[in-house]
């Protein structure tokens, strides 16, 4: 492969790179084709079904115990393909609302952010997941890692160790 910034050579490589293009500061992609520019440094990262994958990191953020971080907010309204004003109307608050929430300006309250995570499973097609799930939601807010990684022709979540 040659880098399309500098027209070096490129070599593949298969590692684990931290995702951050959607939003998210907690995700790893594990086992992914990075090819890599020795003359410039440049890197590329290959991502498969990434629609997939964004489904996948979705019903992940869903399944946490732990309450939404703001970035987890916009990246799931993003998800759900809805404008902060559309994505207002359908929770039930103001777009204001909407735009504090993702801008960590308020907490969002538990019965919207219970609304926001059954939309995304009802949404998407995730298999599983129990009611009770709900009610175990922590009042902590600090994202934990997730780790996802190629299998077959799909994604799967992986766990990573806390850092």
């Amino acid at each position: 492969m040659t880098c399309i910034q500098c027209g070096g050579k490129q070599t593949t490589k298969r590692e684990n790179y931290k995702y951050t293009a959607c939003g998210l500061s907690n995700v790893t992609l594990i086992g992914v084709e990075v090819r890599r520019c020795a003359k410039c440094g440049d890197h590329e990262v290959v991502i498969p079904r990434i629609e997939e994958l964004h489904r996948v990191l979705a019903a992940a953020v869903v399944r946490q115990s732990s309450r939404l971080t703001k970035d987890e907010i916009r990246f799931l309204r993003k998800q759900l393909g809805y404008s902060g004003v559309d994505f207002a109307k359908v929770v039930g608050v103001s777009a204001e609302t909407i735009s504090r929430w993702e801008n960590g300006k308020e907490k969002m309250g538990s019965s919207a952010e219970k609304l926001v995570r059954m939309l995304v499973v009802h949404t998407q097609p995730t298999r599983h997941y129990p009611i009770e799930t709900l009610a175990t939601i922590t009042e902590e807010r600090s994202p934990k890692p997730l780790g996802v990684r190629p299998k077959g022709n799909s994604w799967v979540q992986h766990e990573l160790e806390a850092a």
